[in-house]
């Protein structure tokens, strides 16, 4: 059996709070899904804005080899003609060979909301199907509230989907709308729905209310559905869709069905990009696709690991296009130490790796943090060993900030000397202290180093020790910073904020300049 995949992450997805996806950003994940090999991809509702109209109308122009484009609607209004229907028929406008409608399958919903009967609400659903099919379009049933429905009125809620498959809808998906079925109820429903229907395929559409969208849509596919809807990264309205990203690996490498995706390993390519796009960086806990599902820090844990993988990861994590990660820390042991090294494509000396554990541990204990920060471990291992001359070192700053106009300006000037004991002095203006820090030094580098005008902070972070020491705590600062194409992570800590962003800051362009010279090498 092949499960089809149905992408609504630019309708529903695009509903989560903070996401905001332009024109040009869901032309392009439209075209990464559809290289990614998924099935549908639900563009949106025709006629509610024009940005989802241009949509439809850039999508026809798109060399499409794997998708197929979806409008997304609702039944007819009740006491029309389907014909009258503005809805419908900008569905029928938008050019798309499929829709995919919702109706009402729970009575409370059809009492309370629609204000309308149980037989008008079928003949809605009749009526809004049958016009489709006779314009031409290919529909499926989204059952709205389905299982709340079942739950509530088993025989009406079979009406409902019957009155869909009397007008020849294609798909009955059963939509678990509020995210609060439990998995063996939504098994049990499905079951009900596929003896009733036999000749029409189901599929199952799951919210994350109650964190069982993804369990709940595993279980619809156990007892019978063969398409799953879904979002990259589980985003969506209130908690969340269920997550494709969990779903298409677990269909996949835990049950062992086929599915029309080309190439699995590109599955976390996937998922950083759509979160790249909407602005909204995945979880790092995310199953499979998160850059934290294959990390380990415990020493035991990364012991066992270098003994057999299978210890302690489910799957090979180049399965998804992920990696394996040792984290750094105060729970480190030699073992941990090792195999971190090797990851960084370090020697791994077993004749120091315990006073790089010792020294792990006591800076840890100061605030230092290395779990995330492996630009700065691999520095300081560099720097133990005496294998890392600076590039630069910084003889002197000042921090000047004024007010003009209720408003204050940051400027910073610095001095610097390089290898060859060149001095560079000179000043830049910030949007405060650090960004003004940040500017001056890049500005003075960038005169020895070329490298470093391509070099952008990406993201600053900082977080108070010792909350109880008041102004006077230390602070940890994280900078992530890329070229474009890596990434990499730097830490620094000083009960003076500035002074522990400074050190992350030249840890973060001391590595920049590293790598540039490993590349000239090779």
């Amino acid at each position: 059996m092949t499960v089809i995949i149905y992408d609504t992450t630019l309708r529903d997805g695009a509903q989560g709070e903070g996401i905001s996806f332009s024109l040009q950003d869901r032309i392009e994940i439209l075209g990464e899904l559809d290289e990614f090999g998924i099935d549908f991809v639900e563009c949106g509702w025709p006629g509610t804005n024009p940005m989802t109209d241009e949509l439809f109308a850039a999508a026809k122009k798109m060399n499409l080899k794997n998708t197929r484009i979806t409008a997304f609607g609702s039944t007819r209004r009740r006491d029309i003609k389907a014909e009258k229907d503005a809805n419908l028929n900008a569905l029928i406008a938008s050019g798309a060979k499929w829709a995919c409608i919702f109706g009402k399958t729970w009575d409370f919903q059809v009492e309370e909301v629609l204000n309308t009967s149980k037989e008008e609400n079928l003949a809605m659903i009749r009526d809004s199907v049958s016009y489709l099919k006779k314009s031409g379009m290919n529909v499926m049933f989204d059952a709205e509230h389905f299982f709340d429905g079942y739950a509530s009125d088993p025989v009406y809620a079979l009406e409902a989907l019957g009155a869909a498959v009397e007008a020849g809808t294609e798909w009955l998906v059963l939509c678990e709308t509020n995210g609060g079925a439990m998995p063996y109820e939504v098994e049990a429903a499905v079951i009900a729905v596929r003896k009733r229907f036999k000749d029409t395929a189901i599929g199952i559409h799951c919210h994350n209310d109650t964190d069982l969208a993804v369990a709940n849509s595993i279980s619809a596919i156990k007892a019978g559905a063969t398409m799953v809807q879904g979002c990259i990264n589980g985003i969506g309205e209130r908690t969340g869709n269920a997550n494709l990203c969990s779903i298409i690996p677990n269909v996949m490498l835990k049950m062992g069905m086929d599915t029309n995706i080309k190439d699995l390993t590109k599955l976390t390519a996937l998922s950083k990009f759509v979160g790249e796009v909407a602005n909204m960086a995945p979880p790092s806990s995310l199953p499979y696709v998160g850059e934290n599902a294959f990390a380990h820090k415990g020493g035991t844990h990364v012991s066992a690991l270098m003994k057999n993988t299978r210890t302690y990861e489910h799957v090979d994590p180049s399965m998804v296009g992920n990696r394996r990660k040792v984290l750094i820390s105060d729970l480190s042991g030699r073992a941990s130490i090792i195999e971190k090294l090797t990851e960084l494509g370090i020697t791994a000396d077993k004749s120091d790796s315990g006073l790089i554990t010792e020294t792990v541990k006591e800076l840890e204990s100061k605030g230092y943090q290395f779990e995330g920060a492996d630009a700065s471990f691999e520095l300081l291992v560099k720097r133990m060993r005496g294998e890392f001359e600076p590039y630069f070192t910084i003889t002197g700053f000042r921090l000047f900030i004024d007010e003009e106009d209720d408003k204050f300006t940051s400027e910073a000037s610095i001095k610097i000397k390089n290898r060859d004991g060149e001095i560079e002095h000179t000043a830049s203006d910030g949007d405060g202290p650090v960004n003004a820090l940040d500017n001056a030094l890049r500005k003075a580098l960038s005169k020895f180093f070329p490298v470093i005008d391509n070099i952008r902070l990406s993201d600053y972070k900082v977080r108070v020790l010792d909350e109880k020491s008041a102004t006077a705590a230390s602070v940890r600062v994280l900078i992530r910073s890329t070229d474009g194409v890596d990434s990499w992570t730097t830490v620094g800590v000083s009960q003076n904020v500035i002074e522990a962003s400074l050190i992350a800051l030249v840890d973060s362009l001391e590595y920049a300049i590293m790598m540039n010279d490993r590349k000239a090498v090779k």
